[in-house]
């Protein structure tokens, strides 16, 4: 396993993380005997770094993190995330910051985290979602760097909201975050014109999720996979959406033909390539798959010719997350 330096926190983590979404939930069935040995597993073949969130079974992914951590002796750096109170997801232009993240909230909500987690300060505290109508005046953040300050939380990032991700960079420039969580894959690959740079310049850590883009990249659907009610991926997935996007994964696999790397691999390394990039978390629930996206970090870096082909493959798709 391979280590990179989390932005400016002076932690090294790491390259490849855990994605701890599945095992709390909305991806199908989930033994919770399953999710414990995945992610042993995954800290065995050296996995430092575990990204989780209040909404993922309600806090069940936290506890279940948590239960594993008592059994172990590694330093591990676990980030979880807070969601702002109901209304609109995303918050939208008209939503009030003091409504959706007020501090008394804030506070509440940081408190849950640390009891599920079954710790005494969050190494990483998330926002998890955002809108750009709060950066002329990020009050949230102020009450973050409070609990910061009160040895509640060690570092704070945000994660971007899917249709606006450049909402960030304002952020970054002014100094609130220590580390930013985004959408980066061979498909989604906007972050590459100013995000990522930006993320260099101001050494903030970054977090690579969805690096399979909800698991079509790793070549393992077909235009006629189904998935159960739930299931998140029955809504992404939904009308044409999933047929289009299989048929988008198999030009993507002509591509790193004799390149030596399979898709979930090829699609890792891509991520991996740039050099703002601190870790990617790739979502794991069995043995296997900690097996399989550990594993990654023990290959050859992709070479830049391979690198430069999957450009090719950004897809255009505006607010996919929306609906059709």
């Amino acid at each position: 396993m391979r280590y990179r330096p989390l932005g400016r926190t002076g932690v090294s983590v790491s390259e490849i993380g855990f994605g701890a979404w599945a095992i709390g939930g909305s991806w199908g069935e989930q033994k919770e005997e399953d999710s414990i040995a995945a992610l042993h597993r995954a800290l065995d073949l050296g996995c430092t770094f575990v990204d989780t969130a209040a909404g993922y079974g309600n806090g069940r992914s936290e506890r279940i993190i948590g239960k594993v951590l008592k059994e172990r002796k590694e330093t591990v750096l676990v980030a979880t995330k807070t969601p702002p109170s109901p209304g609109p997801w995303p918050p939208t232009p008209y939503c009030g910051d003091d409504e959706r993240y007020s501090e008394s909230y804030l506070r509440a909500n940081v408190e849950e985290r640390l009891r599920n987690l079954g710790t005494d300060r969050i190494d990483l505290l998330q926002l998890h979602t955002w809108t750009r109508a709060w950066n002329r005046n990020p009050r949230p953040f102020e009450t973050l760097r409070k609990l910061q300050a009160e040895g509640k939380i060690r570092f704070i990032g945000l994660s971007t909201p899917e249709h606006d991700q450049n909402s960030v960079i304002d952020l970054m420039r002014g100094g609130w975050l220590d580390v930013v969580q985004i959408i980066y894959n061979v498909f989604d690959q906007e972050p590459a014109a100013e995000l990522l740079p930006v993320a260099r310049e101001t050494n903030v850590g970054v977090i690579v999720r969805v690096v399979f883009d909800e698991g079509v990249l790793t070549g393992k659907y077909t235009k006629g996979s189904t998935f159960g009610e739930g299931d998140f991926r029955r809504s992404y997935f939904a009308g044409d959406r999933l047929e289009r996007a299989v048929a988008r994964t198999e030009k993507v696999r002509k591509e790193i033909e004799g390149s030596g790397l399979t898709l979930p691999q090829a699609a890792i390394q891509f991520a991996l390539a740039h050099s703002a990039v601190s870790t990617v978390i790739p979502g794991i629930r069995s043995v296997a798959q900690a097996e399989a996206n550990c594993g990654v970090s023990d290959l050859a870096p992709m070479p830049e010719d391979v690198a430069l082909r999957l450009r090719r493959h950004a897809w255009l798709r505006a607010f996919w997350y929306g609906g059709k």
